[in-house]
Formats: C-alpha cells, sequence, structure tokens
C-alpha cells in the first residue's frame, strides 16, 4: 500500500520551486513591460508599476510615484534621451512576495549636434507583490558600467519578449 503522505512529503520541495519559478517569471515580465513603458514612453504605465512607498535612489532619492514620475520624465520627452533595460537575474524569497531583479541597462543621448552616445550599466529593482497580485516596484537603483557589458549581457536587451 502507497503511503501518500510520504509521497507529498517528497513532491512539496518540487512544488514549492515550481512555483518559485512561475514567480519569477511573473516578475520578469513585469520588469521587462515597466522598460517597455520608458521605450513607448507611456508615461501612465511606468507611473502604475510604481509602489506607493516606493525609493529610487540615483543622484538624490525619489520617494513615490509622483516624484519617481518626475524625476524620470526627461525619458518621456521627445527628444531625450532613450534607455532600455532587461533582467538577467531574479530572485525571489520562498514567501513569494518579495522579489528582486538585475540586469543591464543601456541608456542612448544625444548632444546638441545630434551625435549619440551609449551609456552602460546595470540596474537593481526591488518588487513586492500587492493584495490585488500585481508587482510593484518598491526600491530601485542602478551603476554606470566602466564599460560596456560582453555581447551575451547586450543581446539580453534584443531578446524577443516572450511575457503574455
Amino acid at each position: 500500500m502507497m503511503n501518500y503522505k510520504a509521497v507529498i512529503l517528497i513532491a512539496l520541495p518540487f512544488v514549492a520551486a515550481s512555483a518559485i519559478a512561475d514567480v519569477a517569471d511573473d516578475v520578469r515580465c513585469a520588469e521587462i513591460s515597466f522598460s517597455q513603458s520608458v521605450e513607448n514612453h507611456d508615461i501612465t504605465a511606468f507611473t502604475s508599476f510604481i509602489d506607493a512607498d516606493a525609493r529610487f535612489v540615483g543622484s538624490s532619492i525619489s520617494r513615490g510615484p509622483v516624484e519617481v514620475t518626475e524625476a524620470w520624465s526627461v525619458f518621456f520627452a521627445d527628444d531625450g534621451p532613450e534607455i532600455k533595460w532587461r533582467p538577467q537575474f531574479v530572485e525571489v524569497l520562498k514567501e513569494g512576495d518579495l522579489a528582486l531583479s538585475r540586469g543591464p541597462y543601456r541608456m542612448i543621448t544625444r548632444d546638441a549636434e545630434g551625435k549619440t552616445t551609449e551609456h552602460w550599466g546595470t540596474f537593481n529593482s526591488v518588487w513586492r507583490k500587492r493584495a490585488d497580485k500585481s508587482w510593484k516596484v518598491v526600491f530601485d537603483a542602478g551603476n554606470v558600467a566602466a564599460e560596456a557589458p560582453s555581447e551575451e549581457i547586450q543581446a539580453l536587451l534584443d531578446q524577443e519578449n516572450d511575457c503574455p
């Protein structure tokens, strides 16, 4: 006779790992959609990803959706810099309600003569799952890279979006 309790105990770690992988994929897709909101100059969509208690750290700290959106408004201007980022790593706590995504970003700026310059760096976003099951960014920071990343890392920015 089969011991169902033993089967359940053996299967639980695999179910939990699968659930965490699904959550990680949800966060990965949220991060890509967050970037796409900037790429598409959709400030409303951008703001919708920002938690009410968010902290974005750059040369100063922006708190909450209004300050963060204001600080990022340059990316929504027609003549502003372009930025795109993609997660390389996503880590989720076992409770499944807090996650970190990290990966490369590329920013393209133009000078007065129209000459473009690429700037590379790494972003870090901490995501929190809300009661309505949506993911919101609570902390965000990045750092400028000393040099362009490897071609493999750069290729992350060109991958097809396989998110729903």
